[in-house]
């Protein structure tokens, strides 16, 4: 499992540094990915750039990993403190966006991301 956790590790490092193709090239073409701003699941590499040039259009996201469960299924749960800060860097409260920890769910198949969820942790 710890080369998962530091692919996982790398993957939130590129995320929080808005690194879209370093974050691309951990997940796998047709990953399926949880939409935390609209609901529902965005799809592929194609989805996740529209999805996240949108979101980081909005507002500023930062996401710390602070600790992995692996999970029974093979899947890995990591709980992350999110924070969620406007373009001018001023906290956002609405829409259930504030900062909170919450649970991000990860399948893997051949080293890459194939799914991602999100788990309420508070």
């Amino acid at each position: 499992m710890s080369q998962t956790i530091e692919t996982l590790r790398h993957l939130y490092e590129r995320f929080n540094a808005k690194d879209l193709d370093g974050v691309l090239a951990l997940l796998a073409e047709d990953v399926v990915w949880a939409n935390g701003m609209d609901g529902g699941h965005v799809e592929g590499h194609a989805g996740i750039r529209d999805y996240w040039t949108r979101q980081w259009s909005l507002v500023d996201p930062h996401v710390e990993p602070l600790r992995f469960d692996a999970e029974g299924d093979g899947s890995v749960l990591v709980a992350v403190r999110q924070t969620i800060r406007d373009l001018a860097g001023h906290p956002i409260v609405e829409k259930g966006l504030k900062d909170k920890t919450v649970g991000h769910l990860f399948r893997f198949a051949g080293g890459k991301v194939v799914r991602f969820d999100i788990r309420d942790m508070e």
